[in-house]
């Protein structure tokens, strides 16, 4: 009954679509509307608002965190890593929007940095070093989400790096559109407008 609690607080937590709620009320409109339609800091910066899209970052990144830290706090290390599951859950596949969210990168930092903080900042770290050299969001989040479960086996533990395997794979399926079009040269660059 404790994890099926863990579990429910942390997706509906995870739900919040924090990009959908700023954008609204820094008078953006409806942020699905324009860009890549995603509801994600990247998409927001799309609007021309930094401050909106750093707010977006923070409360994506802080729901994934906050659901881990309350788990820990309450239930133990095993209730932590399902509420990261599960809040990155509400985040790709959020009830309040038919099931139909972001990309959950911010949302998988904010659990990353929760769980392990040396693992949070290595995947953190990562993905600030591909987007200075080639400024895909889409790359950077990539690699990031790719070496993530080999940062965990290093700096937490191997059961913990089978979890973030699973969060990893998440993330990367939801990159699917990016990475065809990562392939084909037409992918957006960090704060360009979708074509």
């Amino acid at each position: 009954m404790t994890y099926l609690l863990v579990a429910l607080s942390a997706y509906l937590l995870g739900s919040i679509p924090f990009g959908l709620v700023i954008s609204r009320l820094f008078g953006l409109g409806d942020i699905r509307k324009i860009g890549s339609g995603n509801i994600g800091a990247t998409n927001v910066l799309r609007s021309g608002n930094k401050v909106a899209a750093f707010l977006t970052l923070v409360l994506d990144a802080g729901k994934g965190a906050v659901a881990v830290l309350v788990a820990r706090a309450f239930a133990g290390e095993d209730a932590a890593g399902l509420a990261g599951l599960f809040a990155l859950l509400g985040h790709l596949y959020p009830v309040f929007l038919k099931f139909r969210g972001g990309k959950g990168m911010a949302t998988f930092l904010g659990t990353l940095l929760a769980l392990s903080l040396p693992v949070g900042l290595a995947a953190c770290a990562t993905w600030l070093a591909v987007a200075t050299i080639g400024r895909y969001s889409s790359l950077s989040a990539l690699v990031s989400a790719a070496l993530a479960p080999a940062y965990t086996f290093a700096f937490y533990h191997r059961h913990g790096a089978i979890l973030v395997l699973l969060l990893s794979a998440l993330v990367v399926y939801r990159h699917a559109g990016n990475i065809k079009r990562l392939l084909s040269g037409t992918e957006p660059k960090i704060g360009q407008s979708k074509s």
